[in-house]
């Protein structure tokens, strides 16, 4: 599944423009480029659920003025919490010049394997952007080398530059939201909660009900037990 979408660029601002404490911005205005790229995953680690990739292209106004201001508090999404995910998503979409998202289901990472999968999506994602000749494109922690766009591994870089961390906020919100879903579709496993991640309730569900539909049998997980072995 893949999604991407143009945005009306980042004017209209509702907030003054204010600093970068992360450094993100800061990080993106040292390169000569009128547009700047990033693209992050979310889910990798979970026992059930899709892994979700996200790209997003920042144009050099908004990497100046921090979206109008829209985007001063950005930061790597795993240091914010759900709600301010939530607020910041849409105005990610609002000031990026494009925005695509590509998702692989637990079936499909049980077939071709994690890593595979996970090249996979960040690789689709940034073609999704349909990038200008010349723009800068980063990817946080991975080189993909089949991927038809020139880019830079970037480590850690939902902490370093502003394009990867807004798509870091894209992908884990657009993840979150799947899983919420999933536990309205599989009751009694609380992925709206854990979404997905290996924590000791969702051991627990796994135990008492078995693995869902959405679980990755291929994973190596003892909550799945005799189940994982059959699978195997």
């Amino acid at each position: 599944m893949a999604s991407s979408r143009k945005s009306s660029g980042s004017s209209g601002s509702r907030r003054k423009a204010g600093p970068d404490p992360a450094g993100l911005f800061s990080h993106d205005r040292k390169f000569d480029s009128a547009f700047v790229a990033g693209a992050d995953e979310a889910g990798r680690g979970c026992l059930a659920g899709p892994i979700v990739a996200a790209a997003v292209v920042l144009d050099r106004q908004c990497i100046e003025n921090f979206g109008g201001g829209l985007l001063s508090d950005l930061n790597d999404s795993k240091k914010m919490t759900a709600k301010a995910r939530e607020r910041l998503y849409p105005e990610i979409l609002r000031c990026a010049k494009r925005v695509s998202v590509v998702m692989r289901s637990s079936r499909y990472i049980d077939a071709h394997g994690l890593h595979v999968s996970n090249i996979e999506v960040l690789s689709q994602a940034l073609v999704g952007l349909e990038l200008a000749d010349g723009s800068v494109c980063l990817v946080d922690g991975f080189s993909l080398p089949a991927c038809q766009v020139r880019h830079q591994r970037l480590v850690k870089g939902d902490s370093k530059s502003a394009a990867v961390a807004a798509a870091s906020v894209i992908a884990k919100v657009s993840r979150d939201r799947c899983m919420a879903r999933a536990g309205e579709r599989y009751p009694g496993y609380g992925f709206e909660g854990h979404k997905g991640y290996a924590s000791e309730t969702h051991r627990d569900a796994i135990r008492q009900l078995g693995p869902s539909a959405i679980h990755r049998m291929s994973f190596n997980s003892s909550a799945y037990g005799e189940s994982h072995q059959a699978a195997a």
